[in-house]
């Protein structure tokens, strides 16, 4: 065997028919195919599992205990592999903690920079503060041009209450003679303070008066530490007559005083003149000498919100608190005051008699509407009465009485969310709360401290609320503002941080904020952060497994994705890509076509070859697609809106008071650049304020906006998004989609059920009585092997079946339960002639492209495209009134072309029964058989959040400025317009053969 290759022999894994594959190292390989034809399946679980089997089994076995281990895949042999990294598309993380910047590991090379270069401040003044020496305070007074007089004060009493008499004799007796007492100075042997004991006092001790001279350091420094010692580690040096532009560095004032000068100065009256003097506190410990406040010392922690040195203490490091919601107590103002507080409703005993007090105190009657009230008295009901009032109860004693301030509804809720042990009445109060920006930290989730603290005068919290494409051009020019020593210190880290911010600007996520959270992120943004930071590792020789990194990317942005991976190959690394992107095969070095079919009808390699041998492969489906022979048609008209669903100045996150129309009755596209804030309008803006509207669903909170309108037009919405069907392997497409409800149903009407007196639910694999107890209905039993990866092997007592002996002797045509869930949807829909109920949820699957899909196959087994389209069909199944509001989300993931046509149909079949529906997008072929585009951009991130252009393909492909109209110039017919575009129009008829014909201006 070459070892520029690796070769695979005999691959069964999942629908594998023995494959034999050779993968070239060093290359960029793409894996493409039908939806269920094995690619995921050779490249991920075959490759990339034995791959990093192997790796982990070269550890010691101390190691391996502490490292997850992995099956062995179904294959005979893989030989010529490397260490194996996998680049999918889960999300990067679900911990609210985690952010971009942790993720990638930017925010901890940030906070090295601020803890060895940053400057601190003080937090209520913002005076820069610091630890200093002796030494270094003498350096710095010598500092001033000499000649400069000075004095070199003790702060002895900081605003402090006192006459101070016994001080004062203390000073006398250690020889002092001078101090300035609230600003004025005072000979202690003449002319003693006579203090009010009940005022704050500052007294400063003068140790020395200076000249500032090199020959005076040695003077100097004996006062210096003198005073030191007599302030508990503080000093001011007073320059009465401060040169223009002097600053010593320290905690200055600028002040100006009415001192007596020492010289005498005085103006024609003998008074004393007012000095414009410079004083400066120096400090032998981190801390603000003008507000007295100490700061801890800074270090790497400190600067970590997951840290307790580092976190705002008030939201422990989320940038988030709970807390009882206004709009959540009162929902609906024009109910009378006695039934306005909805958290109050549950128990009128206690609170009603309070109610009563309250507005008998203001004279008002608890039948008068909320809204009704003086704003005043509505305040005080809600955060508590400013006068006192008095209460009066009956009890079984008589009655009590006391007069207090009413507590109000809402200091009430949070004080017993605080205190209360009782879990049920915790959650209650919860629900009336909202989740809002922490005011103490204002959502940056580091303490005061470690805000103040700045680099070239911009703290750690301002650059991770910069874009990254901003924090590169930031750091590119910070080090030209750094000084000698700093520069020398921050080399290394900011070059560490410019590569990172330059290898996510090259994946095209220039866009994102450091402080974006990570469980927001797509999962195509959450890959090409994990190859952002594969980039920056710069590791050779290494296997990269990646899952269709072009999903979620706008075709203007592919580029720059296919150049890093060109990078990353010619590091001298193997690339392997599951793929349907047509520019990614074109760039490709080796493509590997799986089918011919998917399922069980898929399993074989079509072709392995480069691009050109793909298109010359008559029996290639994806061949087809990439010559031209096969295309998605255009529809030949575009239908007429039945009004408009109108979003009003929405400006949530990085939209800019957007006004936006959702034709009803229409199939819309929303398109954009990767961060130009589509998922915010659909996601955050439009579905939440309509769950909240239509649904009543008060712990939604809607992204900013002014209002919805033309909500008459639909009765409800439904997203229809990619997140799993189901936790465990015990949900699959048959529950999902409430078919396996009939076909139990089904089995319990054989005549044999019916004898053992078997129901519905014994054909259950989820309840005890039918199921097989030793695996508890999964069909396997998980085997654990210590060092070794824990292996599931079929169950012994059931071999695999699920159910008990008794189950399975219930035959319906000679198969038993079991057996039908290891039916796909297309041999389903064959074996359940006859019975309508079953053959139409079954066809619904057919329809969006899973035909080849098990019944019984584990959802977690499912791909978020595949997750997708089982909603989509379990929604098709619905009654459906047609006036529904259809949201998706990149409904072609996962997705070849030939199955995205059973997609576009199922859209166009959703639309044409009089529904709404309304889909984010980039794939081209769906975009140009929308009615109306929505095209957001024109950039992402800040540069974003503006509409661009919107109206039918056709119009949006001639408006100048849209980087989606310049795409799909060269897929729609009769669109002129002068700008880059491609040579052809390609258009198809019904059966998708493609036609080709040159555009109307070419000669």
């Amino acid at each position: 065997m070459s070892k520029d290759v690796i070769e695979v022999r005999g691959a069964e894994e999942h629908n594998l028919k023995d494959v034999d594959v050779t993968i070239p190292r060093e290359e960029l390989t793409v894996v493409t195919g039908l939806s269920g034809s094995g690619k995921s399946s050779l490249a991920f679980d075959t490759v990339y599992a034995e791959g990093q089997r192997r790796y982990i089994e070269s550890l010691s076995a101390y190691a391996r205990n502490f490292l997850g281990q992995m099956d062995k895949p179904k294959v005979e042999n893989v030989e010529g592999l490397s260490p194996a990294i996998s680049i999918d598309q889960k999300n990067a993380a679900n911990n609210p903690r985690s952010t971009v910047g942790t993720v990638t590991e930017l925010h901890d090379y940030l906070r090295l920079l601020y803890a060895r270069v940053g400057v601190p401040h003080c937090p209520e003044c913002g005076r820069e503060v610091g630890e200093q020496s002796a030494q270094h305070m003498v350096d710095r007074v010598l500092e001033l041009p000499e000649g400069t007089r000075a004095k070199i004060l003790a702060p002895v009493v900081r605003d402090q209450k006192g006459a101070f008499e016994d001080l004062f004799d203390e000073l006398v007796a250690e020889g002092y003679a001078r101090v300035e007492v609230d600003g004025e100075q005072h000979d202690l042997s003449l002319d003693r303070p006579d203090l009010d004991e009940n005022y704050d006092h500052t007294i400063d001790v003068v140790v020395d008066r200076i000249t500032a001279s090199p020959d005076s350091r040695s003077r100097i420094t004996d006062s210096v530490e003198t005073a030191l010692d007599e302030s508990d580690g503080i000093i001011k040096v007073a320059v009465p007559e401060p040169p223009e532009g002097v600053e010593l560095g320290g905690s200055t004032t600028r002040s100006v005083g009415d001192l007596g000068d020492e010289d005498g100065d005085s103006d024609e009256d003998g008074d004393p003149v007012a000095d414009d003097r410079l004083v400066v506190e120096f400090s032998e410990d981190l801390a603000c000498t003008h507000c007295n406040v100490d700061i801890s010392e800074i270090e790497t922690r400190s600067f970590s919100f997951n840290s307790p040195y580092g976190a705002c203490p008030e939201c422990e490091g989320l940038g988030e608190t709970k807390e009882v919601s206004e709009d959540l107590v009162i929902q609906d103002p024009s109910k009378p005051l006695k039934h306005v507080f909805e958290p109050w409703s549950y128990d009128r005993t206690y609170y009603s008699r309070q109610l009563d007090n309250v507005a008998e105190h203001f004279g008002v009657s608890l039948s008068t509407p909320f809204e009704e009230l003086d704003e005043s008295i509505r305040r005080q009901f809600l955060y508590g009465t400013d006068s006192r009032v008095h209460f009066e109860w009956r009890t079984k004693n008589g009655t009590r009485e006391k007069t207090e301030r009413f507590e109000g509804v809402i200091p009430n809720l949070e004080r017993r969310h605080v205190e209360t042990d009782s879990d049920r009445a915790r959650e209650h109060i919860e629900e009336y709360m909202a989740t809002t920006t922490c005011p103490a930290c204002e959502g940056t989730r580091l303490k005061a401290e470690s805000r103040a603290v700045l680099v070239d005068g911009t703290a750690i919290t301002e650059v991770n609320e910069l874009s990254i494409g901003d924090a590169l051009e930031h750091f590119e020019n910070l080090e030209r503002d750094l000084g000698p020593r700093d520069t020398k210190i921050a080399e290394e880290i900011l070059k560490e941080i410019r590569a990172r911010l330059g290898f996510m600007c090259e994946v095209g996520l220039d866009y994102l904020t450091l402080d974006r959270e990570a469980a927001t992120l797509s999962g195509g943004e959450s890959q090409r952060i994990r190859l952002a930071t594969q980039i920056g590792s710069g590791l050779v020789g290494v296997l990269y497994v990646l899952d269709e990194p072009s999903i979620g990317l706008h075709q203007r942005d592919n580029d720059r994705l296919l150049n890093t991976l060109a990078e990353l190959r010619d590091l001298g690394n193997t690339l392997l890509v599951v793929e349907h992107d047509t520019e990614t095969m074109r760039r490709a070095d080796t493509i590997i076509d799986m089918g011919p079919g998917p399922g069980k009808r898929g399993g074989e390699i079509v072709v392995n070859g480069d691009f050109d041998e793909v298109i010359d492969t008559d029996e290639s489906i994806t061949g087809d697609y990439l010559s031209g022979e096969r295309a998605i048609p255009v529809p030949e008209e575009r239908r007429d809106p039945d009004g408009a669903i109108t979003i009003e100045g929405a400006r949530q996150h990085n939209l800019k008071d957007l006004d936006v129309d959702l034709p009803v009755g229409n199939f819309t596209a929303i398109t954009g650049v990767s961060g130009s804030g589509k998922s915010t309008l659909m996601h955050d803006v439009l579905y939440k304020a309509l769950a909240r509207e239509m649904h009543g669903n008060s712990d939604v909170n809607p992204g900013e906006h002014d209002g919805l309108s033309g909500l008459d037009a639909i009765e409800t919405v439904r997203l229809i998004d990619q997140s799993p069907i189901g936790r465990t392997p015990r949900s699959n497409p048959a529950t999902y989609t409430n078919v396996f409800d009939h076909i139990r149903e089904l089995f319990a009407e054989t005549n044999l059920a019916k004898q053992r007196g078997y129901e519905k639910g014994r054909f259950s694999f989820n309840v005890k009585g039918g199921r097989c107890e030793e695996c508890g209905g999964q069909g396997t039993v998980t085997i654990e092997m210590n060092f070794l990866s824990d292996v599931q092997v079929p169950c012994e007592e059931c071999g695999g079946a699920r159910y008990n002996r008794e189950t399975l002797d219930v035959t319906y045509k000679d198969a038993t339960i079991a057996d039908v869930l290891d039916m796909s949807i297309d041999e389903a829909y064959d074996f359940f002639e006859g019975h309508s109920q079953i053959r139409r949820r079954l066809k619904l699957l057919t329809d969006v492209g899973l035909d080849y899909m098990q019944l019984g196959q584990p959802s977690t087994t499912l791909s978020g495209g595949e997750a997708q389209r089982v909603k989509l069909a379990e929604e098709l199944g619905k009654k459906d009134s047609g006036e529904t509001l259809y949201l998706l989300d990149e409904p072609t993931t996962g997705l070849h072309p030939h199955d995205e046509r059973k997609l576009i149909d199922v859209l166009h079949r959703l639309t044409d029964d009089g529904n709404t529906v309304v889909v984010i997008e980039h794939e081209l072929d769906l975009v140009k058989n929308a009615d109306h585009i929505v095209d957001l951009g024109p950039e992402g991130g800040e540069a974003g959040g503006q509409l661009v252009a919107e109206g039918t393909p056709e119009e949006v492909a001639r408006t100048e400025g849209s980087y989606t109209g310049k795409y799909l110039r060269d897929l729609l017919p009769d669109v002129d317009l002068e700008g880059p575009r491609g040579d052809r129009v390609v258009t198809a008829d019904a059966d998708g053969e493609a036609e080709q014909a040159p555009r109307a201006d070419d000669d």
